[in-house]
């Protein structure tokens, strides 16, 4: 009879220890019913929970509480204030902030330390040319591989930016930046405290490693009005307006806008002037693009609600499309074509791009292969436009916020024929390059 006690008293030191949720506590030690509690039984003033005991901060996963945060740091919990209460550290929006900070910094610090990555499980310089000598690559596939290759080994550099108020460059934040066809020019749109946007174009003839520099003409043009979007327009000739999408303010409606160039800069190209400046009203139109295909000569469309309009800036003939949601992003295709208008039917589908609410362009390049996007969460992602993989995901400089959302340029020639390729990203006062390797 004491025998078969004591093995049952073993047996059931044995369970606790399996069962850490069925071990007697000491009256030093929180039990994890505790944390469990509804919050009207906490008698916590601080707003604290009791910690979870030690097998239940080693899982996996942490119950979640209705108005509490788990910290795994403190292996806590604490409770949850409204998101009004402007003094409160601990809701849910800052939670978010902070992790999405935590990760950024993390993936630049990573970024720092890796010089080469990888893009695709065994896809290196060596088995590319091979496969090249071999016969399995042809010359397009070859090269598109090749710029993949290129844009996963890209660096961050600061650029200089010069001119002749440099002032005017110290306190306004770019908004968005657009690189003309020959990637020797950069217009941009930079938010002015006071209120509207600011216009300018930049030079990239000096953008040249090791010294980074480029020049800002000193022709700014400012308006009270936001921009929605941006584009280059060949109408003249190559490059000749740049096409803007500006909201309506107060009885003024929104509109599409030509602008020349040539104001920008202070020495006039032979034939340039006067230029075109004409204005279509267009209300509500979010984005634009200008057509490069010759079939849609002079036209450029513009998207609305849940409809694209297209424009023959000659003729002032319109064309209108119908589609299933805002057209917040558009870009005319020259060589592919990525939707069938057919069927309605999505051709390819590119995963991982964030945005719910923020006008954000997308930039197609048939030349390199290449996808390049913008999210809402500030990070700029590179797809291969031929099966959609997600190449590099860069995060920001700068901390994540809505304003605080990067603008990018790509090209393969940046600052002209001879120019280096890479990416240029602006956010808030600053200009960076990710140059190939």
């Amino acid at each position: 009879m004491h025998k078969s006690s004591w093995k049952s008293r073993r047996h059931g030191r044995r369970s606790q220890r399996q069962n850490p949720r069925l071990r007697q506590h000491r009256p030093n030690e929180r039990c994890n019913t505790e944390a469990q509690q509804s919050p009207q039984d906490s008698d916590h003033g601080d707003g604290e929970v009791p910690s979870t005991s030690t097998s239940t901060a080693g899982s996996s996963s942490v119950p979640d509480l209705p108005g509490y945060y788990f910290d795994p740091e403190k292996n806590r919990y604490f409770r949850l204030l409204p998101g009004h209460n402007n003094c409160n550290p601990l809701t849910k929006e800052g939670i978010q902030q902070k992790a999405m900070e935590d990760k950024r910094l993390q993936l630049l610090e990573e970024e720092d330390r890796q010089t080469k990555k990888i893009t695709r499980m065994g896809f290196n310089a060596t088995s590319l040319l091979q496969k090249s000598k071999l016969g399995f690559l042809n010359a397009t596939s070859y090269c598109r591989l090749a710029h993949e290759l290129r844009v996963s080994c890209m660096q961050r550099k600061k650029v200089e930016i010069h001119s002749s108020d440099p002032s005017a460059l110290a306190s306004d934040r770019f908004n968005l930046i657009m690189a003309d066809t020959n990637s020797d020019r950069l217009f941009t749109v930079n938010d002015v405290k006071v209120g509207g946007s600011k216009y300018g174009i930049i030079s990239l003839r000096g953008l040249k490693t090791p010294t980074l520099r480029v020049h800002m003409h000193e022709n700014l043009y400012f308006t009270n009005r936001k921009v929605n979007s941006v584009c280059w327009a060949s109408l003249n000739h190559l490059d000749s307006h740049i096409l803007l999408c500006l909201m309506g303010i107060a009885e003024t409606p929104g509109c599409a806008t030509l602008l020349p160039a040539s104001l920008f800069v202070n020495s006039h190209p032979a034939g340039d002037r006067p230029g075109m400046l004409c204005s279509f009203r267009i209300p509500g139109a979010w984005s634009c693009a200008w057509s490069s295909n010759i079939q849609a000569n002079n036209c450029f469309s513009t998207g609305l609600s849940r409809w694209v309009l297209v424009t023959n800036v000659v003729t002032g003939h319109r064309l209108s499309f119908g589609t299933s949601s805002d057209v917040l992003a558009q870009q005319f295709a020259v060589m592919i074509k990525l939707w069938d208008l057919r069927t309605t039917r999505c051709v390819r589908q590119y995963d991982g791009h964030v945005n719910e609410y923020a006008l954000l362009p997308l930039h197609v390049h048939e030349e390199e292969g290449l996808l390049v996007a913008v999210g809402q969460d500030c990070y700029t992602r590179i797809w291969s436009l031929r099966d959609t993989h997600l190449l590099r995901t860069i995060p920001s400089p700068h901390p994540t916020s809505r304003t605080n959302i990067p603008s990018v340029a790509f090209s393969s020639r940046l600052g002209g024929v001879q120019g280096a390729p890479g990416l240029l990203m602006a956010v808030q006062q600053d200009l960076y390059y990710y140059p190939y390797s």
